[in-house]
């Protein structure tokens, strides 16, 4: 099968995997979509994400696909059943898991991240960790189950009640989601900065009531004008430093700031205590998806509103390394990365040791083809090619 496998630091290649072996309590999934998360950037340039990647590991966490194989002992699964799956298989039995606290396994396998993942035409799975689609859920909204699990979690933290002024930070993939899941959790007004204005745009079309671009407005005076206060809520989403700072110091007396974004590990933010005593502020993070699949994945079937879709433009799927590039630009275009079945011998894929640059997305010949659509803020693929 092909696979795009991370060897290292800017070092992701396009090759040639043995299908995994389906163990008893396992099913194998033909992968259909698969996002490139904000993890998947960070592990790529070297650093951590929510766990430690050892080269050579295929990468992807946000995926769906087709059943294709089922181990002996599973019984709730049968092939051809379209699935989606929750990347994060704690044991049980830990200290953590035993006190209801299993996204701090001490055991937790990492599909995606510790072991291979969803970047690969087939991954094998344990069967505990799959849900099934609902049958008008595209393969492209199952595989956004895991992020949407992932901000219900922050959303669970940040305590919206129906009086709360919500402001979130970054309008990338994940501040869409945190926006929608505010209003759904019964906030009475949400405010978004974003400085790129299709992104704005698209935040109105989801219901904002007050987007505000930070790089040509002053902040500040445009909530006041706007009478956006007192400001109960601060979802910090764009993984910066000096976002992070605005944060703390945009959040109104009593307020919850929640820090989602992932830095890199070294980052720092300059924070005053007397500012936090002052203001009597809740800093918190969230950590992964800690018992939220079920709702992620209930949220992002067809006729809710996180479910929207986040697709801007196609490309061939082995040219998948090429998306990096796209990712780390800074410009939030979503690329959905798609291969028709075609009985065309292969475009072979070189590797790419050192990212280049967007200008190595470029046209793909006969069935290959290019979409463009609005801006958006997800990055990923599909393959679909027949079941095998």
């Amino acid at each position: 099968m092909k696979s795009a496998v991370f060897f290292g630091k800017h070092d992701l290649r396009v090759v040639d995997s043995p299908v995994p072996h389906v163990a008893a309590d396992e099913v194998l999934i033909h992968v259909m979509a698969c996002g490139v998360c904000g993890t998947d950037v960070h592990i790529f340039q070297g650093d951590e994400g929510a766990a430690k990647t050892t080269p050579p590991t295929i990468l992807g966490h946000e995926f769906s696909g087709v059943v294709t194989r089922v181990g002996e002992q599973v019984t709730e699964f049968k092939v051809g059943d379209r699935v989606c799956v929750d990347p994060n298989d704690m044991c049980g039995h830990c200290y953590y898991c035993r006190g209801g606290q299993g996204h701090f396994c001490q055991n937790m396998v990492g599909i995606g991240t510790t072991v291979n993942g969803g970047f690969a035409q087939y991954v094998a799975v344990r069967a505990k960790q799959v849900y099934r689609l609902a049958g008008g859920t595209t393969f492209a909204q199952g595989a956004m189950s895991e992020p949407v699990a992932c901000c219900l979690h922050g959303i669970d933290l940040c305590r919206i009640v129906p009086s709360s002024r919500v402001l979130v930070i970054g309008g990338g993939m994940i501040g869409l989601i945190m926006l929608q899941l505010a209003k759904l959790a019964g906030a009475h007004q949400v405010a978004l900065l974003e400085p790129v204005e299709q992104k704005r745009a698209m935040a109105q079309q989801l219901g904002a009531d007050l987007c505000i671009d930070p790089l040509h407005e002053n902040v500040p005076e445009r909530l006041r004008q706007e009478g956006f206060f007192p400001i109960s809520t601060v979802i910090e989403c764009a993984g910066l430093p000096g976002t992070m700072a605005q944060a703390v110091e945009l959040a109104s007396n009593k307020a919850t700031v929640m820090l989602f974004g992932l830095t890199k590990p070294d980052d720092t933010f300059p924070l005053k205590p007397f500012t936090v005593f002052q203001k009597e502020l809740t800093i918190t993070a969230s950590f992964i998806n800690p018992y939220t699949m079920q709702r992620g994945w209930t949220s992002s079937t067809p006729g809710k509103s996180t479910s929207h879709p986040w697709c801007a433009t196609q490309y061939r799927w082995t040219t998948l390394p090429t998306c990096y590039p796209t990712r780390l630009c800074g410009r939030g275009a979503s690329i959905w990365w798609t291969r028709t079945y075609s009985r065309r011998r292969p475009h072979r894929t070189s590797k790419i040791s050192r990212m280049k640059g967007v200008s190595q997305l470029r046209r793909l010949p006969g069935d290959f083809f290019v979409r463009r659509a609005h801006a958006a803020v997800k990055t990923a693929y599909t393959d679909t090619a027949p079941v095998a």
